[in-house]
């Protein structure tokens, strides 16, 4: 037989097993190769930009300050209003262009149905911008 072996008889058995030196032997050598081509293929072309100056144009959204007291009284940037008042303000400010945010301050001792029924009003009104304001001075000393 052509391919000869260690050992000596009739059986030739298959080889079981991958030879896998040529395999790491071309890994090693693309790994070679890509590490001194890599930095020939980073290059930078320096240019010149021209240099301009401008302010950002921003247009800053006014808030509304909406507060609920411990007694459910509503206050609209500090002024008391009643429910029809809020829910015509809610849909004056909802049709201004950028519309405003609404920060919603409410008094820890009130129930949250009520908190819910203002927020239900600014949604239907069409206040898209509503956020809570809430005071970490007053957290309990066990949560911190």
């Amino acid at each position: 037989m052509a391919f000869g072996g260690f050992q000596h008889g009739d059986e030739q058995r298959p080889m079981a097993d991958i030879n896998m030196i040529p395999l790491i032997d071309v890994m090693l050598v693309l790994l070679v190769i890509f590490i001194i081509i890599a930095p020939l293929l980073t290059h930078a072309v320096k240019v010149d930009l021209p240099k301009a100056s401008s302010s950002p144009n921003v247009t800053k959204r006014e808030s509304i300050q909406l507060a609920l007291d411990a007694q459910g009284r509503i206050w609209w940037n500090g002024e008391a209003v009643d429910e029809t008042v809020l829910e015509a303000r809610m849909r004056a400010a909802a049709r201004l262009d950028p519309q405003p945010e609404l920060h919603l301050r409410a008094d820890g001792a009130l129930a949250y149905r009520r908190v819910a029924m203002v927020l239900s009003g600014a949604a239907r009104a069409g206040l898209l911008r509503i956020g809570f304001v809430t005071d970490p001075r007053d957290r309990p000393e066990a949560t911190r």
